[in-house]
């Protein structure tokens, strides 16, 4: 690749990125989407990505705080105070005086626990459970991120699909009220037919209004979750399509044993509980440190005379608290049972919820070909409808029947195609298909491109 291609695709890449992370869209403009641009847009703008990394910053913090209370710990401490006595006596000299004078001390204590009873372990143990379950939890998230803004636009493709088909509905009846006016003004049919038609019409014109709010509203939904001004204008790929899915439900319980972000969570939170019962445990456990202090104190400031030192060991047993150990204990126990349990039940709702998304793939792939194949024999028997009615030999009755007969075939297409697509997201989030998020990737791509970028103009000087 030549300096001037490196060049280019540089540019182009900062470009797209800066095109898709910048809130660009005014209100009431038009802006072209697919859904990779969708989903850049939303990864970047929406704050449920944001909150779960900053979840993930505070747990990586917390594990930090508990592995490092295994070291030295130094204190710094400084004392004023201004005392004497309350009544007056004689010193030394034998002058009568109070003792009123000022004293000021300094000390620096160092602390290393030796001995916790299982505390300090089972604090490290909470918190690294902790993280690792928000660090999956940001894995969770994108997953969720990626059902939400797939599910939002094939939500507006068929609002919009089904919008289209209303609109045809109406054209054909406005046709077919034409035609049957046209008949009915040289006497060949009766006045019902006509008013049959008009009844029919202001009926398709009723659910074309329905269908053109619901377009709206899953137009609005898609904005707020791209970022974009709520009465922006989209303009979206149509991939309401049939791709085919080739794995078997024994696939996709197998993989989501290994790679669903819940069964991993419920993990962690069994591991959790069993670092909080052994802090519990260490309750009655002694508590060993070594210490090593050393002090100043003098009644001038700022008192760094008189200085003393001291090294030791501090033993501390809990001999006695009216069993508020015993009760801490007791519910750790419950906790760490309760999170066994939660664990059980989370297998058993993957397992239910990767069946039901299967089956509702399989289900709705099946109703792609009948449903095909029902739009082409209504579209016929529609086209057939007419002629004959035209032709005298059948009813207006016949031809409004079969135009309302096509519509729903058409509509049931359509509906089959999208409950397709949205099972196929939903399952591929239920057996955790991991989602990578789309800003990070760009931007490690403009960089690598930049990089070569640079690359290639200093081996051209």
């Amino acid at each position: 690749m030549n300096r001037n291609k490196l060049t280019k695709r540089f540019l182009l890449l900062s470009a797209a990125l800066t095109m898709a992370l910048g809130q660009s869209a005014f209100a009431g403009e038009t802006v072209a989407l697919n859904l990779d641009d969708a989903m850049l847009r939303a990864f970047q703008t929406n704050p449920t990505v944001s909150i779960a990394q900053y979840e993930l910053d505070s747990a990586r913090a917390s594990y930090n705080a508990a592995r490092q209370s295994r070291g030295i710990s130094i204190t710094a401490s400084h004392t004023t105070q201004r005392k004497g006595n309350d009544d007056a006596h004689q010193d030394t000299t034998g002058l009568w005086t109070k003792g009123i004078g000022n004293t000021h001390a300094n000390g620096l204590t160092a602390s290393l626990p030796i001995f916790t009873g299982g505390k300090l372990k089972g604090t490290i143990k909470q918190a690294k459970a902790n993280y690792q379950y928000n660090e999956v939890g940001v894995q969770r998230t994108y997953n969720e991120m990626r059902s939400t803004v797939t599910d939002g636009y094939f939500n507006m493709l068929q609002a919009d699909n089904i919008q289209k088909l209303s609109a045809e509905s109406v054209t054909r009846l406005e046709d077919h009220l034409k035609n049957v006016q046209a008949q009915y003004d040289v006497g060949v049919v009766a006045k019902v037919d006509v008013l049959r038609s008009q009844v029919e019409l202001a009926n398709a014109k009723q659910t074309l209004i329905q269908a053109e709010n619901a377009y709206q509203v899953a137009e609005a939904n898609m904005n707020k979750i791209v970022g974009l001004p709520m009465d922006t204008n989209l303009k979206l790929d149509n991939l309401l399509v049939y791709n085919a899915y080739d794995k078997n439900m024994d696939d996709c319980l197998a993989y989501a044993a290994d790679h669903r972000p819940e069964l991993m969570q419920a993990k962690y939170g069994v591991d959790a509980a069993k670092g909080a019962l052994l802090v519990a445990r260490s309750g009655h456990m002694p508590q060993v440190a070594a210490s090593a202090t050393q002090q100043w104190y003098d009644s001038n400031w700022p008192g760094d005379e008189n200085g003393n030192w001291g090294v030791g060991v501090n033993v501390s047993l809990n001999v006695f608290d009216t069993g508020v150990t015993l009760s801490k204990i007791h519910g750790a126990e419950a906790d760490l049972k309760k999170a066994e349990e939660t664990y059980r039940n989370t297998v058993d709702s993957v397992n239910l919820d990767v069946r039901s998304n299967y089956l509702g793939l399989r289900e709705a792939e099946k109703r792609i070909s009948t449903t095909k194949l029902a739009v082409e024999q209504a579209d016929e028997d529609y086209r057939i409808a007419q002629l004959r009615y035209m032709s005298g030999v059948g009813t207006n009755t016949d031809v409004l029947d079969a135009q309302v007969a096509l519509t729903q075939a058409k509509t049931n297409y359509t509906k089959a195609l999208y409950d397709y697509n949205t099972s196929k997201t939903a399952l591929e989030t239920s057996i955790g298909v991991p989602m990578e998020n789309p800003v990070t990737a760009v931007k490690a791509q403009a960089a690598k491109t930049a990089e070569a970028v640079k690359a290639t103009e200093e081996a051209a000087k």
